[in-house]
């Protein structure tokens, strides 16, 4: 189980082991983290779908390694295993390519290179197996200068060349973060900020929900003071300040009554709102919503969560949005769900996608799913923006963030 000192999977540095059906990339999981971490067997295809492991490697930190299945996988339910593969390549910060020696380079390594630094990702070679063969510094350079990438030769079973092989992970990990911070270039060291956290029946007891967890340690990072509240108690708790605070951040759920106790000199914002901003585009987010009131009698809508939890009674993605939409747009609308790491191909078969804040899933994951989105034509948005624009919100909640306020106030072509 997972615990509140863990940094969480989508904040992770992000490793993709990729390669034919038995060229090693399970054993050389387990050979570089001195671990037994996944099932390795001399049957081709043991990996089937991909494998998540979270861990500490040092000097790097917490990374997360995911073993793929084999790019030759075969037969209808292999296409669907390499498809899968591939899906994987959305969310990695470096990509490892890994090939028995014996075989050498093939098409489907060939490929796969070439997809990686189409889409600039950080990616080395990897032979396997070299105490089954032998490859000289020549034989070495030549395959690079074929490839693109680094090369390397390691043998998963006995440790030689494994330690190259994290020499290049770690040169490979020195990349710029860009990711925005949530609200840290929004305050500064002094700054109150109250947080209203509705006890979610989905968290665990003795647990915040992650983005409640993450958004506190941000504001303490940037030497803020963070205050927190349940809805019910934010009119009292703010009438106890002697100073206002800078910002209230709020659960999107509780957005209505927040906002009525909330000053109006006191700026909003909700949790999902900042989300959308750090590891999507809060900007197109906000212009998707144009799109709800304009639905048609028999549009879909895809909702889509970055995680899986159990549902409630009157859960916010099975139920309370497809409510709202319906109101907004009338008619007769039709709803698909999508959860987890599963993001649909299909997309440009939806009017609008509705996500969550993604707080579960990597920026670059959000990009991508933002930018297939708008390379479609199908609008995107967001729980918290829809929420704030359903009860009448929307321009408070997004005034701490001019770009997106602008969005809010373009005129459609």
């Amino acid at each position: 189980m997972n615990n509140l000192n863990e940094t969480p999977m989508g904040s992770r540095f992000t490793i993709g082991l990729f390669g034919r059906r038995n060229a090693g990339k399970s054993s050389l999981i387990n050979a570089i983290t001195g671990q037994t971490i996944a099932i390795t067997s001399d049957v081709p295809g043991t990996t089937t779908d991909p494998v998540y492991k979270a861990m500490e490697l040092l000097p790097i930190g917490p990374v997360v390694f995911i073993d793929t299945a084999g790019l030759d996988d075969e037969g209808e339910l292999g296409r669907l295993r390499v498809e899968k593969t591939y899906e994987v390549l959305r969310k990695c910060n470096l990509a490892i390519v890994v090939a028995d020696i014996a075989a050498g380079i093939t098409e489907f390594e060939r490929d796969f290179v070439q997809e990686l630094v189409r889409r600039k990702i950080p990616a080395f070679f990897v032979f396997n197996k070299c105490d089954q063969k032998t490859m000289s510094q020549e034989e070495l350079q030549a395959c690079q200068k074929q490839l693109g990438v680094p090369v390397v030769a390691a043998s998963a079973s006995t440790g030689e060349g494994i330690g190259e092989v994290k020499e290049q992970i770690v040169l490979n990990s020195a990349y710029e973060d860009t990711e925005p911070m949530l609200v840290g270039d929004l305050i500064k060291g002094g700054d109150l900020v109250v947080l209203v956290t509705p006890i979610d029946k989905a968290a665990p007891k003795g647990r915040l929900i992650l983005p409640q967890q993450q958004t506190i340690r941000d504001i303490i990072e940037s030497d803020a003071i963070a205050i927190v509240t349940k809805e019910h108690e934010l009119k009292h708790t703010l009438e106890s300040l002697a100073t206002p605070p800078v910002l209230v951040i709020t659960d999107s759920q509780a957005f209505n009554k927040v906002d009525a106790d909330t000053p109006a000199h006191i700026p909003l914002t909700s949790f999902s709102i900042l989300f959308a901003r750090q590891k999507a585009d809060l900007a197109e987010m906000v212009r998707g919503i144009k799109r709800i009131e304009k639905l048609k009698p028999g549009e879909k809508v895809l909702i889509v969560e970055g995680c899986t939890h159990h549902r409630q009674a009157d859960d916010i993605g099975k139920v309370k949005i497809p409510r709202w939409i319906r109101q907004i747009a009338g008619g007769d609308i039709q709803f698909e769900w999508a959860s987890g790491a599963h993001y649909p191909r299909n997309i440009q078969d939806y009017a609008v996608i509705v996500h969550c804040g993604g707080c579960m899933l990597n920026r670059r994951e959000m990009q991508y799913r933002v930018a297939r989105a708008r390379e479609l034509g199908v609008h995107i948005t967001n729980y918290g923006v829809l929420i704030a624009y359903v009860q009448g919100i929307l321009p408070r909640a997004l005034k701490p963030f001019p770009a997106a306020s602008l969005a809010l106030e373009e005129k459609e072509a």
